[in-house]
């Protein structure tokens, strides 16, 4: 069983920056791909960044330029660096793996002040 186990979140002003971290309980080099998504209160889970098996990195149109995914193999973590960061972007935040199943963390929160 894959687990992964995220940490990094708090409260931030808007325009302060935060790192996030997800520890997998195995190689993440092991994985198709992995990434992190967001859900807000009485929102839908969304689509954060994502970094595929080769290194390919895909964005949401809200968090491009401001969100940075990357990934340490040797310490099995992946990172979401966040800056500029605005109010909206105050949501749980989910690592997610995949390679045949689906694998989600218990997320961490995030939450942004004005």
């Amino acid at each position: 069983q894959v687990q992964l186990v995220e940490s990094g979140g708090g409260l931030v002003q808007a325009g302060g920056s935060l790192r996030l971290s997800c520890a997998a309980s195995r190689s993440i080099f092991s994985f198709d791909a992995m990434g992190w998504y967001r859900q807000a209160p009485g929102k839908q889970r969304e689509l954060v960044a994502t970094m595929s098996h080769g290194g390919n990195t895909n964005y949401a149109g809200s968090v491009r330029g401001r969100f940075g995914i990357s990934r340490d193999n040797a310490k099995n973590t992946v990172y979401l660096q966040m800056d500029m960061l605005k109010p909206e972007d105050t949501a749980v935040y989910y690592c997610n793996a995949n390679k045949i199943n689906v694998y989600w963390g218990r997320g961490t929160q995030v939450t942004v002040s004005s």
